[in-house]
């Protein structure tokens, strides 16, 4: 009888022992699959293009001074519409010319005159803008802006604020193509890599795509602008 149940549990044992073993073989084999699965690599795909800006912003400040406000609002008006007058030459429409409110200073009503009367005792400065999709008749108005001062007008175009404006606004339109490219040069790179290791490219494990950015091509050329993306990819690699 003790022989019969010694028998039981030894070949009780020996099937446990097989289970386990194939248990630990199966888990082993399964890990070391998971391990090689989760071989990857990292890669980024560069996607520049250079484009003409299509909207340009262009204020036209210019001051002037008088003793008292009926002349000078006399010469604002009449600088105003010399200004206005040369731009509907060049071709803009009073659709693409807006008027400012002018900002007028009294120096005798600063503190810090003294008891001295300026010689001119009010300025005024005006901005005129132009919004136009027309970028080249704009740097043309722009370099021919000049011929005005001849005539009395005093232009300021120093002030940061004042600055001409050139806008890229068809990003959508070149977008599509632009993140193709990215993510192409982004797989390029990585199965170069993967030739280099020895292993082959497998599936996208993630990606992202970068934020669009709109710069201007150099201080000298606003008008042209180099847009620019940069897609990151995680690809598998198998061997």
């Amino acid at each position: 009888m003790a022989n019969k149940n010694f028998s039981n549990f030894l070949i009780l044992g020996i099937f446990i022992f097989a289970g386990l073993y194939a248990l630990g073989y199966l888990l082993g084999s399964s890990a070391v699959k998971f391990r090689q699965l989760e071989r990857s690599v990292t890669v980024k795909g560069l996607s520049e293009r250079e484009m003409p800006a299509d909207t340009a912003i262009w204020p036209i400040q210019f001051s002037c001074a008088a003793d008292n406000l009926e002349q000078l609002y006399s010469k604002l008006s009449a600088d105003s519409s010399m200004i206005t007058d040369f731009l509907k030459r060049e071709g803009f429409g009073p659709n693409e010319i807006t008027q400012g409110v002018p900002a007028i200073i009294d120096k005798l009503a600063q503190q810090y005159s003294g008891n001295s009367r300026a010689p001119l005792r009010f300025t005024a400065t005006q901005v005129l803008t132009v919004c136009s999709k027309k970028v080249g008749q704009v740097r043309s108005a722009m370099k021919k802006l000049s011929a005005l001062g001849r005539k009395g007008i005093i232009f300021s175009g120093n002030n940061y604020d004042n600055r001409p404006e050139f806008i890229f606004s068809r990003l959508n339109e070149i977008k599509p193509a632009m993140i193709e490219e990215a993510t192409k040069k982004a797989r390029e790179v990585a199965r170069k890599f993967a030739a280099d290791s020895g292993s082959r490219l497998g599936k996208i494990k993630r990606a992202s795509q970068g934020q669009f950015s709109i710069r201007n091509r150099d201080k000298n050329t606003p008008y042209i602008k180099k847009i620019r993306v940069v897609s990151t990819v995680e690809y598998y690699l198998a061997d």
